[in-house]
This record gives C-alpha cells, sequence and structure tokens, in this order.
C-alpha cells in the first residue's frame, strides 16, 4: 500500500532534503527511490532529486519502497569481548556474525547473516562490550554518529591505579586526545576502581586513552546505553530489532534542543526523549496518510 505525506512548508524545498527531515529516509535513499520511479508529487511520478515540493502539495511513496524502508534492520547487539564493530583485519571476528536466527531474541523482519550493508552506529573495541547497533538505517545513523548528535553514551569501567578527586577531575574537563581537548564528561566513581562515564563523543578508544593519561589502566569496558536506548538484560551475545518507538526515540533524543547548549542541551535532549519518546511513531511525518 503506498503512503502520503503532505508538505507544509511556507517555502519551496529540495525533495530529497524534505524527506531526509521527515525521518523517512536517508538524502542518498532519497535519491534512489525518485530515480527508481518510486515516488510521486500531486500523483505526477518524480525524476529529479533536486526536484521542489510546494506547500500544499502531497509527496506518494510507492507501496513497494515503503516496505522496503519499513523493512530496514536495525541491530540491537549485546557485543562480546573478542569481536570488531567494524571492518574487520585479518583473522578478526566481524561483529555482525552474531546476528544470526539461532541468537535472535524476539522477532525481526530479516536475518543479516553477513551482510556487509549493516554499518556499525559508534565505536565499540574488540576488547569492550556491551551496547553496539547495527544498521541499514541511514536517518538513524546520522541521528546516532552525526557530528550535531546530542546523544550521550555511558560506559560502566573497570580501572587498575589511583583514583583520586583530581584524577576524576581531569577525566571531567582537563585532557585533550590529538591536539584537541575533548568535551566535558560526566565521570563518578561507583566503588573502589569502578567509575561510570557518559560521554557526548566518540574518539578513537577515548575511556581507554583518557584513562592513560592520568595513569589509569582499562581491564574492563561495558557500554550500557546509547541515549534513550539501554542495554537492560539482553544476554551477552544475543540481539534483538529495533522498534519503531526505539528509532523515534533516538532520533528525538539527537536533536539540539533550541535555545539550549552545551552539556545542558545533551542532557535535556536524552532526559526528555528517555521519558516521553518511547510511544512516537517509527517514521512521523505531516498527515501521513497509510
Amino acid at each position: 500500500m503506498s503512503t502520503t505525506y503532505t508538505f507544509e512548508g511556507n517555502a519551496p524545498v529540495r525533495l530529497n532534503k524534505w524527506m531526509a527531515s521527515l525521518g523517512i529516509c536517508s538524502r542518498r535513499e532519497a535519491e534512489t527511490l525518485i530515480s527508481q520511479g518510486s515516488v510521486a508529487v500531486d500523483g505526477a511520478k518524480v525524476s529529479e532529486p533536486g526536484h521542489k515540493i510546494e506547500p500544499g502539495q502531497t509527496l506518494t511513496l510507492t507501496g513497494k519502497a515503503t516496505k522496503a524502508l519499513d523493512e530496514q534492520l536495525t541491530i540491537v547487539l549485546h557485543k562480546p569481548v573478542g569481536y570488531v564493530s567494524a571492518q574487520p583485519e585479518g583473522e578478526q571476528v566481524p561483529a555482525i556474525r552474531l546476528a544470526s536466527q539461532d541468537n535472535l531474541i524476539g522477532k525481526a523482519p530479516k536475518i543479516p547473516g553477513r551482510n556487509p550493508n549493516f554499518a556499525p552506529l559508534g565505536r565499540l573495541d574488540m576488547d569492550s562490550r556491551g551496547l553496539l547497533l547495527l544498521s541499514e538505517d541511514g536517518v538513524l545513523a546520522k541521528a546516532v554518529i552525526g557530528p550535531s548528535s546530542a546523544l550521550e553514551k555511558e560506559y560502566l569501567v573497570t580501572v587498575q591505579g589511583q583514583v583520586t578527586e583530581p584524577v576524576i577531575a581531569k577525566l571531567r574537563h582537563g585532557l585533550s586526545l590529538d591536539g584537541r581537548r575533548l568535551k566535558a564528561a560526566k565521570v563518578d566513581q561507583l566503588s573502589p576502581g569502578r567509575l561510570r562515564f557518559i560521554l557526548r563523543e566518540g574518539r578513537n578508544r577515548q575511556i581507554r586513552r583518557m584513562c592513560e593519561l592520568v595513569g589509569l589502566v582499562v581491564v574492563d569496558l561495558f557500554r550500557v546505553r546509547i541515549g534513550p536506548l539501554e542495554l537492560q538484560k539482553l544476554p551477552e551475545g544475543k540481539w534483538r530489532a529495533l522498534t519503531g518507538e526505539e528509532r523515534a526515540a533516538l532520533i528525538k533524543a539527537s536533536k539540539p534542543l533550541p535555545g539550549a547548549s552545551g552539556e545542558s542541551r545533551a542532557r535535556k535532549a536524552s532526559a526528555r526523549s528517555r521519558g516521553k519518546s518511547r510511544s512516537g511513531p517509527a517514521r512521523a511525518g505531516p498527515r501521513r496518510k497509510p
């Protein structure tokens, strides 16, 4: 069944840009759909990605295109130590291999197997474990790892070394990596040798390198949350499909709030999304009609 969206803006806008802003798909995916003849405006097929939609006009996606977009899968995986989240080298084993039928919890629209189209949404090193997202969803990828994303990532970290108040203060505010100052981090000591980090950026091996700079050695790193999405009780090595409500919550929480800035903006975006967005639609849009 085809799906329609009515443009309620005040001025014409490029069709691929508007489709991406609705969360229907990424701009590149919109261009592909347009070139395939899957998009019409006021009943007339569109062939140019740069076509501008006018206020009051209606976009229609063919049933085939709607089905393909709705079946885009995002994997929520509890990654064990020993698997790489990105492209493997040599004998390394990619985390996507864990996304099998035997390891699935619940239902999923498809089983990805070794499909290379599933990209990791944020690094999780081979010697780290916990929540990892693997996705073929371009809109979600931008929301989670895009340069303007306000999503927090939370980690429980076990370290060796002396954890003092000056050390905690440096981890929160005083470090640079590769000649660039890090964003402020939330770091708390939960118990002797056990820390909680909440970051809003994802530099290469960032937490391990931060700890090295203050004389600590990381012996275990466990990611438990990305924005409003928590790992919860998903068993190690198992995976499930991200729900439409969770997708909507991640996208909403990733957007900076008007008038907010810095750490306050990220904190408010994550808190609001976790509290209010779980019931949001999977692919929201103005006056969508099935």
